[in-house]
């Protein structure tokens, strides 16, 4: 070994080590050490929420989910339900970081109270759920952009974000575009696209694809698995969470890394089990898989 090759390796052993040490003490980021709270979004314990909502956040709290994430009906709460809601959350520990609302909640008569509750319930985003029937085909995506870019620029000075969350109907193409990529290029950065995993996998899209393709942009990720396979417990959406087509560690990898995913939101549409049993299920594979 001449006198270069050892300094080479040498120098290379040394790199390594520092290295080394500096993972170990933390300075360098890697995948496998970042760590998201883990929510559900409270449709898929529908059936108990309209029940007893303030027993199924119990419930949902104790099976280990730090978030969660209230739909549509809590926008005819009044204000001093939000406040118990939010009493309750803070004696659970618990988090709701984001709320599903209607289109028709992303209007200016409407805006002023979904803003009201979700600031007493600690909420920073509001999703659209859901845009609704729209007409016009490509033109009428842009005007869902243009509802969304005006909540986003009146939610901005309060620390808050508008969002939006797809179907599958945003990820099929109309006169070969895709409404989603409408979206996301008539819309500012900062509004989230809060990304349904198992409606894209039922389109086709290729969902690392789309994460890379939007930087920063899919901040919270509903994990919902689909399979259009035979052999399967159930098929479609009737899957449990890690049972389907969704590849999840890629998808993981790819939202950690360049999606400037803030957390998950565990979602089903039912399955063979009771809603509660399917939330425990789904529950224990994400943290095993995450292990």
């Amino acid at each position: 070994m001449n006198s270069m090759n050892a300094l080479s390796r040498r120098s290379f052993l040394n790199l390594a080590g520092a290295a080394s040490a500096s993972i170990a003490l933390g300075t360098i980021p890697t995948f496998a050490a970042k760590k998201l709270p883990i929510g559900i979004e409270l449709y898929a314990v529908r059936d108990e929420l309209q029940k007893d909502l303030m027993g199924t956040v119990r419930a949902v709290a104790k099976l280990g989910y730090e978030v969660v994430e209230f739909y549509s009906p809590y926008t005819q709460w009044t204000t001093e339900y939000a406040k118990e809601v939010r009493k309750l959350l803070d004696e659970l520990k618990i988090k709701c970081l984001s709320t599903h609302n209607s289109a028709n909640v992303f209007t200016p008569e409407n805006l002023p109270k979904a803003i009201e509750l979700n600031q007493i319930i600690g909420s920073k985003t509001l999703v659209m759920a859901s845009a609704g029937r729209v007409e016009g085909g490509l033109d009428g995506w842009k005007g869902v952009a243009a509802k969304l870019t005006a909540a986003q620029e009146k939610l901005k000075p309060l620390g808050m974000r508008a969002g939006f969350h797809n179907h599958k109907t945003e990820f099929m193409p109309i006169d070969g575009k895709r409404p989603m990529d409408i979206l996301a290029a008539n819309t500012p950065k900062d509004v989230t696209l809060q990304f349904d995993v198992g409606t894209a996998v039922e389109a086709g899209a290729d969902c690392i694809a789309w994460i890379k393709a939007n930087p920063g942009r899919i901040r919270s990720l509903h994990l919902k698995d689909w399979t259009g396979a035979a052999g399967k417990p159930d098929k479609g959406y009737r899957v449990l969470f890690g049972e389907g087509d969704a590849p999840w560690k890629e998808i993981f990898k790819a939202a950690e890394a360049k999606g400037g995913a803030e957390y998950y939101l565990m979602e089903q549409e039912g399955s063979r089990f009771g809603s509660l049993e399917t939330a425990e299920k789904c529950l224990a594979t994400y943290k095993k898989m995450r292990a």
